[in-house]
């Protein structure tokens, strides 16, 4: 008897991801949170990403401390409260989406929205609010819960190896980041897949792909937003093998 692969797939907990993040949780089995890796020194999604307001694109990122802490791990980094950006950015969030048909359903996960101590802490509550809310039921593994010691290219092989994966799913563009000599030697099939980057309505003029998920739902609501990104699921025969 053929039993359906199991699919892996891996990613930084992004702060607010965009939806293509939430797209490649949707098409597998288990999806780990790789939460036990160093912290990036510069610029990342980790702490930062776009919404849009009636100047265009709006950056917005959460200040952390690194002053003489050195290397730290995702989930070691801890939120800079001095300040007061919480309330700016709040209030900035607000103001760019007060005409969203939608954006006052989502109060429950505004309200005291950056209030966590530690970066992971503020990013999963995000992810998991917008999971649960598209109705994703993929299981969620943190990478700190797996007991991989493997680092570099070797980390991903090992940690879809431990879930017992038959399939690891990367997005096309992280291709050149990976080793397909060692998810063979691991016996799993890598395969990519491509994020369609649908276009929905709006505010504010032109539209800007690939802006935060919480764009989409405070503009379309989580039932419409279901339908633009899962209307159409890839079969497994969609996936490209090896390469991008």
């Amino acid at each position: 008897m053929d039993f359906p692969p199991m699919i892996v797939s891996a990613h930084q907990p992004y702060f607010a991801p965009f939806p293509g993040y939430f797209y490649k949780a949707h098409l597998s089995d288990v999806f780990v949170l790789l939460d036990a890796v160093q912290f990036p020194r510069g610029t990342t999604w980790i702490s930062r990403n776009r919404f849009k307001n009636d100047q265009g694109t709006l950056w917005m990122t959460i200040p952390v401390q690194k002053k003489g802490l050195g290397l730290q791990r995702i989930d070691q980094v801890r939120i800079c409260h001095d300040g007061r950006w919480e309330r700016k950015h709040m209030e900035s969030l607000r103001v760019a989406y007060r005409h969203a048909p939608y954006l006052e359903d989502h109060d429950e996960l505004l309200e005291g929205l950056f209030d966590a101590d530690r970066l992971i802490d503020l990013n999963l509550r995000i992810f998991r609010y917008i999971m649960d809310r598209l109705s994703i039921r993929t299981q969620v593994v943190r990478l700190s819960e797996l007991g991989v010691t493997a680092r570099g290219p070797a980390l991903l092989p090992a940690a879809a190896r431990e879930l017992g994966a038959s399939r690891f799913l990367a997005h096309a563009p992280a291709g050149k980041f990976l080793n397909p000599a060692l998810f063979e030697a691991a016996g799993i099939e890598l395969s990519f897949f491509q994020y369609p980057s649908p276009v929905y309505p709006q505010l504010w003029g032109e539209f800007i792909p690939n802006l935060s998920v919480l764009d989409l739902i405070f503009n379309c609501g989580a039932d419409k937003a279901r339908k633009i990104l899962f209307g159409k699921r890839l079969s497994k025969n969609n996936f490209m093998p090896v390469g991008p």
